[in-house]
């Protein structure tokens, strides 16, 4: 006959099993099965999406993606002693291989000023890279591998329209050019729609803004740049690029990275593969946001948003127009111009040939003129 402590032991044995069998019925057990569905990416290609276990989804899509991930090494001949050439390498960056023809993608920062590109997999192959061509006003750059049966892994674009903030996100890359093939590390998006101004050349000058930029909280390090940021389909979704180290003030900041959409680099590549290069329109400006305290000393009221007009290319549309620096643009086809990345933004939707209509402050003078955009300059 059992005892009261036996009997109890017996009730609390039970009632575990039970709760067990609940919590599997569910989903909720730490040993439920992984599922895998084929699905069709954007690209038309057939992938393997991972349900269940999220562990075991990063790994799968780490393993799909990974061998498409390469190393682009920049070189340059320079001559030693006795005038012997011989070959430095001039910086390290990251790429994705998104056709079989051997087509790569990655940033324009990753290949500028290269003479020469090395493109090393992760399988241990590495081969000669042609810069098919680069944007640097999109810091989008495609590059073709040198071969024939090249035999090469693909990664499937697809569409970043589809992302929503939240979603889980893998990037991969060659991070401080490690040994050992491509470092993988996971996180969020943050935020979409955001746009970003890159780092010029030299301490004194900007670069320029991206547009319809990807937040993730993954990290992002050195020598990642160029490499893809993936969705847990198996699909990339951009194109990851910087990384915000501190704000405006000098404060250190963390999980801030960025990464170009593919809504918006494939667009380019596409580009870039038809005719080596691609078109933007252009105003022949430089400008710095307006502030309270510029406006104060400009005499001007009622705003303090708009572009200031800091110099003007001489024979460029804006020239032609007819504006100067000091002038303030505060509208483009009546659209006003709020934010650092405004006026860049509402100029890159046009293409050269258009004309818009800039409404410009020139002191306590409100004025319209209007510009017609040329090509920017190459």
């Amino acid at each position: 006959m059992a005892t009261g402590n036996q009997t109890r032991l017996y009730r609390i044995f039970i009632a575990i099993t039970l709760l067990s069998l609940l919590l599997a019925s569910a989903g909720c057990g730490t040993s439920a099965s992984n599922q895998t569905t084929v699905v069709t990416s954007a690209a038309g290609d057939e992938i393997e999406a991972v349900t269940g276990d999220f562990e075991h989804a990063i790994s799968v899509v780490s393993q799909q993606v990974k061998p498409a991930v390469v190393q682009i090494t920049g070189q340059q001949t320079q001559s030693g002693q006795f005038n012997q050439p011989f070959t430095v390498p001039t910086g390290v960056g990251s790429g994705i291989i998104y056709d079989k023809s051997g087509l790569v993608l990655t940033n324009n920062h990753v290949v500028q000023g290269a003479q020469s590109l090395l493109v090393s997999l992760p399988d241990g192959r590495s081969f000669q890279g042609q810069l098919v061509g680069g944007d640097a006003q999109t810091d989008i750059a495609v590059v073709k591998l040198q071969g024939d049966n090249l035999n090469l892994p693909v990664a499937p674009l697809g569409d970043s329209n589809n992302l929503q903030v939240g979603d889980w996100v893998v990037a991969i890359g060659n991070a401080l050019a490690l040994s050992g093939g491509p470092t993988v590390t996971k996180g969020v998006i943050s935020a979409l729609g955001r746009a970003v101004q890159e780092p010029g050349d030299t301490s004194t000058t900007q670069g320029p803004f991206l547009f319809n930029v990807i937040q993730t909280d993954a990290p992002i390090n050195p020598g990642n740049s160029g490499g893809p940021l993936v969705s847990l389909n198996g699909e990339v979704m951009g194109i990851n690029t910087l990384v915000a180290g501190s704000d405006a003030s000098g404060a250190t900041t963390q999980g801030i990275g960025f990464a170009i959409s593919t809504a918006t680099a494939k667009p380019i590549a596409d580009q870039l593969v038809a005719s080596g290069k691609v078109v933007h329109p252009y105003v022949g400006i430089s400008y710095t946001p307006l502030d309270a305290f510029t406006a104060s000393h400009l005499g001007i009221t009622g705003t303090t948003d708009g572009a200031l007009v800091t110099q003007v290319a001489a024979g460029s549309p804006a020239d032609g127009a007819g504006i100067q620096a000091r002038d303030v643009i505060t509208a483009v086809d009546g659209t006003a111009i709020v934010g650092d990345s405004a006026f860049a933004q509402i100029i890159s939707s046009h293409k050269p040939g258009d004309t818009v209509s800039m409404t410009v402050l020139r002191g306590t003078d409100k004025l319209t003129m209007q510009v017609t955009l040329a090509t920017m300059p190459g």
